[in-house]
């Protein structure tokens, strides 16, 4: 089709381009008769050139009819190709859509399978995990539960423990037995049974008996079968003046300082007393030790002691007693133990002397025996030497007499030669 356009397209300029120069010689003719035969022949040359341009032109329609008659002939066989192609591309199209169809179906069915089987996996798994999970969350809180049983049983037991102590800090001979009690726990713990007695006699014939008594190596002696050494006894009483104390602390606390001043001389005066029974019922040299320990079991009260200027001092020098408190205690009986051992290796020494005396004397008697002894076998060997020499004698007086022939009367005189 572009290609008739541009046959056409020429075909139109070929014409124009032939009637501009008619129109131009036709002008020249009348404006130059004399070029008239130049005229003649141009006007014979554009009659041939218009038989030529009408057999061009009908060369050109014929060619330009074949042309149109084989596009016609290529078109009908394109639509014919193209309606043969779509009608190819339908079935085709027809086929594909129905693999399509029966693949999505397929895979649709495959796809609904699997997910029913994940479906059921996941329920299967979720119910076991939930089964799982709900039992150990189940287990936790069972365990829990006995924990918190537990601990409640635990708080009712501190709660009674709580209540016996306040009962026993109440009460006023419960307090003396439970500053005795951790007494003796801090012994107990520091010494060996055999270095300790509990409520000891310091005094013979007396009914007063001392919490706790540390058996110090000494010298006192008892009358009895016979004089016998005794250890000294080191008395340590326990005291717990509690009213005084928190009447103390809580004057402090108030900021009441005249009820603070009052609380702690009666604080003072309390403890003065009961270093004096101290002093008075369990200090009997040399039975005891010419001091005693009062055991506070409280590290606040000792402090408190220890903080007021001059009273553990006055306290020590007038009735020799010694304040500690389990803290101070401890160090104490620690200090005691290496004198314990000091005095064990001193008295090992003294045995191991006495053992070296003895082994001494018994070397000397075995000397003297050594001496009898040597004496003895020399005694022995003198008397085998003499024998010795006799049996010699005898030998050669015997050897003489086997070679002389026997006489009469050699029988009579072999005794005599014995002899």
């Amino acid at each position: 089709m572009d290609i008739l356009l541009s046959i056409i397209f020429i075909s139109i300029l070929f014409v124009l381009l032939v009637l501009f120069i008619f129109i131009g010689r036709s002008r020249q003719r009348t404006a130059d008769p004399q070029i008239l035969t130049l005229t003649q022949g141009q006007e014979r040359l554009e009659r041939s050139l218009q038989d030529e341009l009408r057999g061009t032109r009908a060369e050109l329609a014929q060619n330009l009819t074949k042309i149109m008659e084989i596009q016609t002939k290529q078109l009908a066989a394109l639509r014919s190709e193209i309606a043969r192609f779509g009608q190819g591309n339908d079935q085709k199209m027809e086929q594909l859509r129905e693999t399509v169809d029966r693949k999505l179906r397929e895979l649709q069915s495959d796809n609904a399978q699997k997910l029913e089987q994940i479906r059921k996996t996941v329920d299967d798994k979720l119910h076991e995990t939930l089964e799982k999970r709900l039992g150990e969350s189940f287990k936790l809180v069972g365990d829990r539960l006995e924990q918190v049983q537990a601990g409640l049983g635990e708080m009712r037991t501190l709660a009674a423990g709580v209540g016996d102590l306040k009962r026993v800090l109440v009460n006023v001979k419960n307090r003396g037995t439970w500053g005795e009690v951790q007494l003796i726990s801090i012994i107990q713990d520091l010494l060996a049974p055999h270095q300790y007695e509990l409520n000891a006699v310091t005094q013979p014939g007396s009914q007063e008996r001392v919490e706790v008594a540390i058996r110090l190596p000494g010298s006192a002696k008892t009358e009895g079968m016979g004089k016998k050494e005794q250890p000294v006894l080191l008395p340590i009483d326990a005291k717990f003046p509690k009213e005084d104390y928190e009447r103390l602390v809580s004057a402090r606390e108030s900021g009441d300082s005249l009820a603070s001043e009052e609380a702690g001389k009666l604080l003072e005066r309390r403890l003065k007393l009961s270093a004096k029974d101290i002093y008075d019922k369990y200090i009997n040299p040399p039975y005891t030790t010419d001091f005693g320990i009062l055991f506070l079991p409280s590290e606040g009260l000792f402090a408190e002691i220890l903080s007021r200027p001059g009273l553990a001092e006055s306290i020590q020098r007038e009735f020799r007693v010694v304040i500690a408190g389990p803290t101070t205690l401890a160090a104490m009986i620690n200090s005691l133990q290496m004198g314990f051992r000091t005095l064990a290796v001193e008295q090992r020494t003294t045995e191991v002397w006495r053992t070296l005396s003895l082994v001494k004397a018994e070397f000397e008697k075995f000397g003297e025996l050594l001496d009898k002894t040597r004496k003895k076998l020399q005694e022995a060997a003198d008397t085998v030497d003499l024998a010795d020499k006799k049996s010699r004698t005898i030998q050669g007086k015997l050897q003489k007499a086997e070679q002389l022939q026997e006489p009469e009367g050699v029988r009579q005189e072999i005794p005599n030669l014995l002899s």
